[in-house]
């Protein structure tokens, strides 16, 4: 009897997003006026070439070293203390927002809905709001107080890191939590009990990784005067001190370094997984949850009592220099600014919303040729980074040493770093010397800065690749090009597009630090109405992008769900 295969589609899900991906990248270049005016001014190349010029011969005056310690302090400390109010809200938001808290502590599920959506839409507004906008409401508030600063990334990333948790809390394992119910534990002491210690490692994991964020957030809020290495770099370009210009973006590539290093270490040291792994099927991130709690000792455990006072001296060491008035929080003229802020912002100006749609579609063209740029760059650079990847011992060479494949991870992992470390209002300027003002260069800077990220996020998915795929290619005699083709690519782009959705969102929100320059679309508007004190018309155009944010949201959770 014949039998008959059934007929695949031609158009599966990953390749029609795919062609829908294509055309949306098409039209975002159209939008920026490729082929159709002038994009480069070729007078600012002399004035491009001094700024590179100047990379070799920074600034090292002893006055000016004093200024980049104090101000790299500065940086990190306001980096640390928002980070930890961020956890805070995060753990808290974590918790009420997971629907396995819900599940557990309410029987009834019309009361689990009702709460759960209440509590995730609080949640999802100050989540779409840049950090930059935060901190621009808070000097409003508070004037220049370090205040400003650690609100500004402490509010935003909170409601990041309580989204995030609550993905973890809901992927956990929940047997031990079951088996607690069932035995008769009440419902809070089941969950500390049955769950958190199961998904503590993640949590952590997660919790170095929004640390490395806060630093780069830290840089960028010196832009608007919080101070720190940001507001330095910014007034050494104004002033076109190039010399002085270098010598803080090197401080900055050192302090991301550490950071990155420290957290690294830290992660491998503690066994908690890699945060690329939090996107893996939860029977499969359980087992390597499994294997990281087999490894107890008395000298594990006096180092790990090292590490976190070690932590809590740097913590300690950070609120005492940084100095915030914490009072101001429930001052009665904090109240009184307050209530004027709010009056002053009523009625909206509903007017605005026909200019509102030309700028939403140049706002997502920026995103879209941003990831663009930084996703393709970013896997280029993450496969020579990789340290499993050409180094000697890895799955694509041979086991002699390779001082080529050493000297390019050594460049690349160099190149990403000064990508991700210099924030992307200052990448905006430097585009700004040869190109001509409008979305291109916020495109350009926002795809420069997340490559760094997405090489790196990239790079650490490579070198946590299952290898048994590989190995057995390599055992049936398969070359490196094939063991790549049909063994490497095929892991890796999943992950890789997940990152890049991920980042896509984070760019939407990006693209309002890029119009701080002068870079176009909503970004440019929202700015030129809070340096006017427009405040009916920046909560329209707040709202138009809060709208776009979730749209954009929606759309890559949708995809996300496609590809799985």
């Amino acid at each position: 009897m014949k039998t008959t295969l059934p007929r695949q589609p031609y158009l599966t899900a990953p390749l029609g997003w795919g062609l829908v991906g294509l055309g949306a990248i098409v039209l975002s270049l159209l939008t920026a006026g490729l082929f159709q005016r002038d994009l480069v001014n070729v007078a600012g190349l002399p004035q491009l070439w001094q700024f590179l010029q100047a990379a070799a011969h920074p600034d090292l005056s002893q006055n000016l070293l004093q200024v980049t310690l104090n101000a790299t302090v500065t940086t990190f400390a306001y980096a640390v203390c928002g980070t930890l109010f961020s956890l805070i809200l995060g753990a808290i938001g974590g918790i009420l927002v997971s629907q396995v808290w819900w599940q557990t502590v309410s029987p009834r599920q019309h009361q689990v809905s009702s709460w759960w959506y209440g509590i995730r839409f609080l949640l999802a507004v100050p989540r779409a709001i840049h950090e930059l906008i935060w901190g621009l409401f808070f000097i409003n508030l508070w004037g220049l107080d370090p205040l400003t600063a650690v609100l500004a990334i402490a509010i935003p990333f909170g409601a990041i890191t309580a989204k995030v948790f609550a993905e973890i809390l809901d992927e956990t394992p929940r047997q031990p939590l079951d088996a607690l119910l069932h035995s008769g534990v009440c419902a809070p002491i089941a969950f500390c009990y049955g769950l958190l210690p199961l998904a503590g490692l993640n949590l952590v994991s997660y919790a170095f990784y929004r640390f490395e964020c806060s630093i780069r957030s830290a840089a960028v809020l010196g832009i608007i005067g919080a101070g720190g290495l940001g507001y330095e770099i910014l007034l050494s370009l104004q002033s076109l001190q190039y010399e002085q210009l270098w010598t803080f973006f090197y401080a900055l590539f050192v302090l991301n370094g550490l950071v990155d290093f420290g957290s690294a270490w830290l992660r491998r040291y503690l066994n908690c997984a890699n945060r690329l792994e939090l996107n893996l099927p939860s029977a499969q991130r359980s087992q390597r949850q499994s294997v990281a709690h087999t490894q107890p000792s008395h000298r594990h455990a006096i180092q790990r009592s090292f590490i976190g006072l070690m932590l809590l001296g740097l913590t300690v060491f950070s609120f005492w220099s940084v100095h915030a008035n914490y009072s101001k929080l429930w001052a009665s003229r904090t109240r009184q600014l307050l209530g004027e802020l709010v009056r002053s912002s009523l009625p909206p100006d509903w007017s605005l919303l026909p200019q509102l749609l030309p700028l939403s579609i140049q706002t997502v063209a920026m995103s879209m040729l941003a990831i663009a740029l930084a996703g393709l760059g970013g896997m280029l650079l993450a496969f020579p980074s990789a340290s499993n990847s050409l180094l000697s011992g890895g799955v694509l060479n041979p086991v002699r040493p390779n001082y080529w494949a050493m000297a390019g991870r050594l460049l690349t992992q160099t190149i990403l770093l000064m990508a991700r470390a210099i924030p992307a209002p200052i990448w905006a300027l430097v585009a700004l010397f040869v190109l001509f003002p409008g979305i291109l260069p916020g495109a350009i800077a926002l795809g420069i800065h997340n490559l760094g990220i997405l090489g790196r996020l990239k790079a650490e998915t490579i070198e946590n690749l299952d290898t048994r795929p590989l190995e057995a290619l390599k055992a049936q005699g398969a070359p490196g090009s094939l063991v790549f083709l049909y063994g490497v690519l095929p892991l890796s782009l999943p992950r890789f597009l997940a990152y890049d959705l991920y980042r896509w969102e984070v760019c939407m929100r990006e693209t309002v630090i890029v119009g701080l320059v002068g870079a176009g679309g909503l970004g440019r508007l929202l700015t030129e109405q809070l340096s006017s004190f427009d405040y009916r018309g920046t909560i329209v155009t707040l709202a138009g992008f809060l709208l776009l944010t979730f749209l954009v949201d929606a759309i890559s959770a949708q995809v996300r769900r496609s590809l799985r």
